[in-house]
């Protein structure tokens, strides 16, 4: 295999037409240039010099090496630019799952930020298919995803950042005997029936574990996959909803929204990197500004 190294020096030769002249440009000595165009031409096999008066001038086989040695060259150049603004947070990917309702309340904001700071920085962003996006973070086939109170260990080199608890309120309908309250015990709804917002799974277990520890177990009657439909069922008076805050961006008129106590069902949020991905600057700052958002900064 021809040595890269060689065929630069073996331009500069041909470039400024002496092996001296090419020492005094590449600060070697002239003994160090005849080397590696000799080690060259033992790899090439056959001459690339052929001496002309005082100077040299290639061969047929030098000028050949000499224009793959200036591809070489500036094909070098352009990835050391690019590596220079990768490394610097001026181009680059980054690949972003989010779950939905982070999606609004976080994300969106987050991400905005981001384009201002880093606008070179394309995002691959999508919504999580799965309860559990860990996989894919510690896999590296994605940089940074959120989740919802993750219960197992992570894999080591994966950092969760914690970005806020997200507290569930009583979604009622108008005219339910409990709506005029400021706030509603839980075990207030253990008769009531039950209009499931949540598939079970992460985002549902806070729920399930507050009601246990409030002495029942719910009732659910209807199931719904979005917290919209949910709303509209709790409307039409099929039963009593519990959504997280940062479902209820967008309320029902045909419901009253209320805090819940005794205890207060909470799902935690978090925002899950690898520790390696965290030397990019653009995914830094998207953490770092998901984080303020989290903290209302």
């Amino acid at each position: 295999m021809l040595d890269v190294r060689r065929m630069q020096v073996l331009r500069a030769v041909v470039t400024s037409g002496s092996v001296t002249a090419a020492a005094a440009n590449l600060g070697y000595t002239p003994s160090a240039v005849s080397q590696a165009v000799s080690a060259l031409e033992k790899q090439a096999g056959t001459e690339l010099l052929e001496r002309v008066g005082r100077g040299v001038r290639p061969t047929a086989a030098g000028r050949l090496l000499t224009e793959h040695a200036d591809i070489i060259g500036r094909k070098l150049a352009e990835a050391e630019a690019a590596l220079a603004d990768l490394r610097d947070g001026r181009t680059g990917r980054l690949a972003v799952r989010y779950f939905a309702t982070a999606g609004a309340s976080l994300v969106v904001p987050a991400l905005a930020r981001l384009r201002r700071v880093h606008p070179g920085v394309r995002i691959d962003l999508k919504l999580s298919d799965s309860d559990n996006p860990l996989p894919e973070v510690e896999d590296g086939r994605v940089d940074l995803a959120t989740a919802v109170g993750p219960r197992e260990r992570v894999r080591e080199g994966v950092r969760l950042v914690h970005l806020t608890d997200d507290a569930f309120c009583a979604v009622l309908p108008k005219g339910h005997r409990l709506a005029d309250r400021s706030a509603v015990d839980l075990a207030e709804l253990a008769d009531e029936p039950w209009v499931a917002s949540e598939t079970p799974g992460p985002c549902l277990d806070p729920v399930l574990d507050a009601c246990a520890r409030a002495g029942f177990s719910p009732n659910f009657v209807v199931e719904s996959g979005d917290y919209a439909t949910a709303l509209g069922f709790v409307a039409a008076g099929l039963g009593i909803g519990m959504m997280p805050r940062t479902g209820l961006t967008a309320p029902h008129p045909g419901v009253v929204i209320l805090p819940v106590r005794n205890p207060e069902p909470v799902r935690k949020i978090y925002a899950a990197a690898r520790e390696i991905s965290l030397a990019q600057p653009p995914l830094r700052c998207l953490l770092d500004a998901l984080r303020d958002v989290a903290a209302g900064r």
